[in-house]
């Protein structure tokens, strides 16, 4: 369970009521993105990791946790405004931005929708959307609905195949960390995330993206091939590629390795 203390609260945006957890601190804040169908407690382990003394803004996307489910489907740019719309409710200008998985195409857009607003990008386990390297479709075929949310043997007999890395010795407390949410994410909610996947990608606009950007990768990912990581580095003007031998969700799962490497980027001097 996480240690730390934060506020929690809902914020009306974009007609969206979007639940919102801030962990108070000091200089840019880092704003977590999550993957798809999970709530912000799954971040719990890599909150707890990270560096106690900055701002760590974490929030449901529609339809999951505590969050409404959206009227009707969206896609990451309407997203990223709504995210926009959220900060300044919080008073908050500038940020650093963490997505992890399909949080990392959210990061990837509000980066590139808000070149001043988000002052460096760490983009974990993801890719460039619907144009990227596949990865296995059997584990593809596992993400098609939110049921390792809901059913805890389920999750924890399909952890290892699914994410690999760290997850593959450890799959009852990937289930565990799951049940720890508020809510498993709806239906609906979940199916709204799947299509604005499906419609998105990011190759023509990583080349626009100035911020400097970390791209944090595991070599054992058996939803984002490590292929994607190279890609990425290749687009993005400004970037540096970290590769782990953990999994798709190492973040969490082996969060007391990653955290300081992060901590790191985003405290190392200079601009692009």
């Amino acid at each position: 369970m996480t240690t730390h203390t934060a506020e929690e609260r809902y914020i009306a945006a974009g007609g969206q009521r979007i639940r919102v957890s801030i962990r108070r601190g000091t200089g840019v804040p880092l704003v977590l993105c999550n993957g798809i169908g999970a709530s912000f407690e799954v971040l719990d382990p890599f909150v707890d990791a990270f560096d106690p003394g900055v701002t760590v803004i974490r929030f449901d996307v529609p339809g999951t946790g505590g969050s409404s489910v959206s009227v009707a489907p969206y896609g990451f740019p309407y997203l990223a405004w709504v995210l926009g719309r959220i900060l300044t409710r919080l008073d908050v200008s500038v940020v650093d931005v963490l997505g992890l998985s399909w949080g990392g195409a959210l990061a990837q857009q509000f980066a590139f929708q808000n070149p001043r607003r988000c002052r460096r990008l760490v983009l974990v386990a993801t890719g460039t959307g619907a144009v990227m390297v596949p990865g296995k479709p059997r584990v593809l075929a596992k993400m098609l609905t939110p049921r390792r949310f809901r059913d805890p043997e389920y999750a924890a007999s399909i952890a290892g195949d699914i994410y690999g890395g760290t997850a593959r010795e450890h799959g009852s407390d990937v289930a565990l960390l799951f049940g720890h949410q508020l809510h498993a994410g709806s239906k609906m909610g979940y199916l709204h995330q799947l299509l604005a996947g499906a419609v998105w990608t990011s190759l023509h606009a990583l080349p626009a993206i100035r911020q400097q950007t970390l791209i944090v990768a595991g070599t054992d990912d058996p939803i984002v091939p490590v292929a994607n990581a190279r890609l990425m580095n290749r687009l993005l003007p400004h970037a540096a590629v970290h590769l782990h031998n953990g999994g798709h969700i190492d973040l969490v799962t082996n969060a007391p390795e990653l955290a300081p490497v992060i901590e790191t980027f985003l405290r190392t001097p200079g601009e692009p």
